[in-house]
């Protein structure tokens, strides 16, 4: 597939992460403007609540875009989600004769500052990288080997919604209690072992009932579009809490998404197959289409007063075992309802080399072997004032579909109030 052109100049450049192409979703606002749904196109975003008030969108009876978040078009359904795509690229495809009247509804993207772009329902991270999961049972349990149930069953954990933010929210190191292997007893203070994890966090659109399961076809259907997601982790916190029922604290703290939500529609051109297995899948985990897309991820830091970022990890979304539409059936396989505006992490992202691995406890070998950054600093785990951005696009020919930076930067732990 090939560039669509647009009369938006920036939008035809091979650079940008936003061409016609894409049309990703976002929440904006500006010093004139308050939180509003957009659209970014090349280096601007398309004010969608003025294109609607003006007449430009007009998908449904009742307005669309009265609402600072995407959830209101997020639970219209499949059917609104192809008009809304295919009115967008309309009025913003070169030769559109309402051009002008579209340009005075354009901000530029450098004018505004993002905002979370839909309500978290709830939140569900997975764990169905199997390189990673094999990395990290090498790390703590000297075995590469998985858990017995992790070649047939989607593994996850229900997080915390609340600590969903988005890209350029910082992060406070977290307090948390932990155990040194030689400790009688555990200490309560700041987490030494702060770690990321490079995910993708598919966005549920549609929901289902409780008590009815759903095809991994449905699934597949009810999902609205993915962003980056970062899974900040103190795997000291984790490692000394998480046995018997898994991680508590030690991912409570916060979880980092890009600000654009890029549309299944979007991505449909890049679609790849999941891997082959090792053994077959029960019947509801089968589906008709490629699971996973061919999405180029990258790993940056940069450390207070470093005069650049450092890229540490480069991998693609296709290395996971298990799909978007595959973990949400299994999420739904027990009756378990799935609401609009739920986010599913898909697991740490990591490929065979060591320059794929997508956490800093898969880079630095549980903090054993700390690796040097391009400016020359060390990391085994990271240090206030750290900032991590996480980069992805699938590549067309001469364009790209980008999500734009997710960016968190380390704060220094909260004191603690003394008694």
């Amino acid at each position: 597939m090939t560039l669509h052109k647009s009369w938006v100049a920036s939008a035809n450049s091979a650079d940008t992460d936003f061409p016609l192409n894409n049309l990703p979703y976002g929440m904006f606002s500006t010093d004139a403007l308050d939180p509003r749904c957009g659209v970014a196109i090349g280096d601007m975003i398309l004010d969608c609540r003025a294109a609607e008030d003006a007449g430009l969108i007009d998908i449904t009876s009742e307005p669309l875009f009265d609402v600072p978040f995407w959830n209101e078009v997020m639970e219209e359904g499949r059917a609104t989600w192809d008009a809304l795509r295919a009115r967008l690229t309309t009025i913003l495809t070169e030769g559109f004769s309402g051009e002008a009247l579209v340009t005075d509804l354009l901000v530029p993207r450098a004018d505004a500052q993002m905002h979370m772009p839909f309500l978290v329902a709830e939140y569900t991270d997975f764990y169905a990288g199997r390189q990673h999961a094999q990395n990290m049972g090498a790390i703590l349990r000297g075995s590469p080997s998985l858990p017995a149930n992790w070649l047939h069953i989607p593994i996850g954990y229900n997080g915390r919604a609340s600590s969903v933010v988005v890209s350029g929210t910082p992060i406070h190191r977290p307090n948390g209690q932990t155990k040194a292997p030689d400790a009688e007893m555990p200490v309560f203070g700041p987490s030494k072992r702060l770690d990321i994890e490079l995910e993708l966090g598919a966005i549920v659109g549609t929901g289902s009932d409780l008590g009815k399961p759903i095809t991994v076809d449905e699934a597949d259907d009810m999902i609205f579009g993915y962003v980056l997601l970062n899974d900040w982790s103190a795997r000291d916190i984790q490692g000394w809490e998480y046995q018997p029922l898994g991680p508590f604290q030690g991912k409570a703290f916060g979880t980092s998404i890009s600000p654009w939500i890029v549309t299944t529609a979007a991505l449909e051109q890049f679609r790849t197959p999941t891997p082959e297995r090792d053994f077959t899948l029960l019947p509801y985990l089968d589906g008709s289409k490629d699971g996973l897309y061919d999405i180029e991820l990258e790993v940056l830091i940069q450390p207070t007063g470093a005069p650049k970022a450092s890229s540490i990890a480069k991998t693609n979304y296709n290395h996971m075992y298990y799909s978007a539409a595959e973990q949400l059936a299994h999420h739904a396989s027990s009756g378990c309802a799935m609401t609009p505006g739920d986010l599913l992490g898909s697991g740490t992202i990591s490929g065979a080399d060591r320059s794929e691995f997508g956490s800093l406890m898969e880079l630095g070998n549980g903090g054993k072997e700390p690796f040097t950054l391009e400016t020359g600093e060390t990391r085994g785990f990271l240090e206030d004032g750290d900032t991590v951005t996480l980069r992805g696009a699938a590549k067309g020919d001469g364009y790209k579909i980008g999500f734009g930076d997710c960016v968190g930067t380390i704060l220094p732990a909260v004191t603690w109030p003394s008694k």
